[in-house]
């Protein structure tokens, strides 16, 4: 990762400290998981995107995406920075074009993909039935 010769350093210790996995969503999305549908696996290498969440027989990922560093379109992903607009402008620009492979690249090998924002979290009874109904697709 290239940065920038002015970057804070305090927002760099910051946001090298956010983890990559175990977030407390993926938490979330596991707990209504494994009361719902356990035996999946996690963090897949062998499955395009590591998907955060794998049914491997049923071929379904489930990707659990953090609103800002993901670019979605609520107002936690539009909150941008005050400092250093056009580096996080593209990053979260890589950010969803990497997705958007991936998720192609999954549907070519015949897997299903739901992807979970962090902002959908808030209704857990909403997060569940979309769950269920991703899960009961045949």
């Amino acid at each position: 990762m290239k940065r920038e010769a002015n970057a804070n350093p305090t927002r760099s210790a910051v946001m090298r400290a956010v983890p990559g996995r175990d977030t407390s969503a993926e938490l979330i999305v596991r707990r209504i998981l494994r009361a719902i549908a356990p035996g999946y696996r996690l963090h897949r290498k062998d499955v395009p995107g590591k998907p955060d969440v794998a049914y491997i027989g049923a071929k379904r990922a489930i990707f659990v995406n953090g609103c800002f560093w993901h670019g979605h379109d609520c107002r936690r992903g539009a909150r941008m920075p005050k400092t250093n607009i056009e580096y996080w402008q593209a990053k979260i620009g890589r950010n969803r074009a990497r997705d958007a492979d991936n998720l192609r690249k999954l549907e070519a090998l015949g897997w299903r993909a739901l992807v979970v924002w962090e902002c959908e979290l808030a209704d857990a009874a909403a997060l569940e039935a979309r769950l269920r109904e991703f899960l009961a697709e045949a």
